[in-house]
């Protein structure tokens, strides 16, 4: 036999086993009989591809509409759109683990893995990392450092997250370009790679966490080298520098933790939560005024109503938080705007503990298999939203006219309930009050002083999905208003 029969033997035989195990596999499944496309049933190339593509979002709105409330998308993973199964998928307890998904956000400082508050899969890891973490995100302590937020108000979200976090803005505006190395554009081609390579979480191991050789594309590694480089600088000057002369931001909010309780946090816990704050916070934060922006100027009559309300509440430039966050209708363009375009567009996934969980129609998926929401899906609920739910209709957050107090009330409240904006439950964003605080002032001070208007009108914007959304195409004119 000639070494070519040879090969071509071996290879005739590993195709078969192939086969067999996708056949045996999709034949043994426990959840063979939830609907989905037919190749999602085999592998998760299928929604790598998909993922790869930029429009999750979409296929998984057009499945649901197509199979039901349950859709198989992987072998394994089931897409879930009931809205009442959103307070038991994320519940306070964090009954339903993270995915391998997530793993993908653990980033390397030179041989040391670093996990963060949001990256971490166990429960007790987490709530020991949110329990340091969360009196600094709480919107009391953001309130302290609001003229911090003031003095760079015009600035893209990366550069007042930076002064919240480093004391001082990143410079992206100054400079008019990404001076920190190709920090912007990393951070973007990241999130491209967690998006699509979480789809089958073990590539990550193959390309980007063998410790001899890096295949895959940078990753977060760069943001967290930074991250520690501005650790370190700041512990170099902590010695001469009086205690008056600190900066109110979250770098020294995290070293005095680690000053006081090293054995919950050392250098690269300090790190991993700077890291949190830098992308996560930066993104999603950009993401949510680029659709109060788009869809407030898309629609001519909002824009009215806005500026009227804005123009009638004695406010002044920079809009301090408190002001703006008591006017009904901003609240209600940001909520909305949350609704139509939510910063995260890919499925929240959990795996089903034991007990298995049971979907309104009586299936049981059982424990180990993943499950998850997307918000853009459940942001579309007829019945929760109403049946022009596809529409950008800030009102409905209002209450109607002749509609009584105590509908209202309970329409309202079913909407905040099912809104997966910052996500839910225990593993909820923990950047939520950053994010709504930098959206309140920059919005109202925006629409107050400004007249803008699109340079195009007719022209739509393009919609990427990186895991976070991330917008292009709104090319804008900008001009004191009279």
């Amino acid at each position: 036999m000639s070494l070519a029969s040879l090969i071509l033997k071996v290879l005739s035989l590993a195709s078969i086993g192939v086969i067999f195990q996708y056949i045996w596999s999709y034949l043994s499944s426990p959840i063979k009989n939830i609907p989905g496309p037919f190749a999602a049933k085999f592998t998760n190339l299928w929604r790598l591809i998909d993922t790869l593509g930029g429009r999750a979002q979409l296929t998984q709105q057009l499945l649901h509409r197509k199979y039901g409330q349950a859709v198989r998308v992987g072998p394994d993973i089931v897409s879930l759109s009931d809205p009442e199964l959103i307070r038991k998928v994320y519940d306070s307890r964090g009954s339903f683990l993270k995915t391998q998904f997530y793993e993908l956000n653990d980033t390397k400082v030179g041989n040391n893995l670093v996990k963060n508050v949001f990256s971490t899969r166990n429960n007790a890891d987490h709530t020991r990392r949110r329990t340091i973490l969360a009196p600094f995100y709480k919107m009391s302590h953001l309130i302290q450092s609001e003229t911090l937020v003031d003095e760079w108000l015009l600035f893209f979200a990366w550069d007042v997250v930076g002064q919240l976090t480093f004391g001082k803005p990143m410079g992206f505006m100054d400079h008019g370009k990404d001076h920190h190395g190709g920090l912007l554009s990393i951070a973007e081609k990241s999130l491209d790679y967690f998006a699509v390579a979480g789809q089958i979480p073990q590539l990550d191991h193959w390309f980007n966490k063998i410790p001899i050789i890096k295949i895959g594309p940078q990753t977060f590694d760069i943001a967290a080298g930074f991250c520690a480089q501005q650790s370190i600088a700041r512990q170099q000057a902590t010695g001469a520098k009086s205690e008056e002369s600190r900066k109110n931001d979250m770098l020294d909010d995290f070293l005095r933790i680690k000053i006081t309780d090293p054995e919950q946090v050392d250098d690269m816990g300090v790190v991993g939560a700077l890291l949190v704050n830098i992308l996560a916070g930066a993104d999603t934060t950009t993401t949510l005024m680029r659709g109060v922006v788009y869809y407030v100027l898309k629609n001519p009559c909002v824009l009215q109503k806005l500026q009227k309300e804005l123009d009638s509440a004695g406010l002044t430039i920079p809009v301090a938080y408190s002001k703006s966050s008591k006017l009904p209708y901003l609240e209600a363009v940001i909520r909305e705007s949350c609704r139509m375009n939510p910063g995260v567009a890919l499925i929240l996934e959990r795996t089903v503990p034991e007990g298995g969980l049971e979907l309104s129609d009586g299936t049981i998926i059982p424990p180990g298999i993943k499950v998850g929401m997307n918000s853009w899906v459940i942001h579309q609920d007829k019945n929760v939203y109403g049946q022009d739910a596809a529409v950008f209709r800030p009102e409905r957050w209002l209450c109607e006219d002749g509609e009584p107090t105590d509908v209202y009330e309970e329409r309202l409240a079913s909407m905040k309930r099912h809104d997966l904006t910052f996500g839910a439950g225990k593993r909820a964003c923990l950047g939520k009050s950053m994010a709504l605080l930098e959206t309140y002032k920059l919005i109202a001070s925006l629409f107050l002083k400004y007249e803008m208007t699109f340079v195009d009108p007719k022209k739509e914007w393009k919609v990427q999905n990186s895991w976070f959304i991330r917008q292009t195409g709104i090319d804008i004119r900008m001009r004191h208003r009279k």
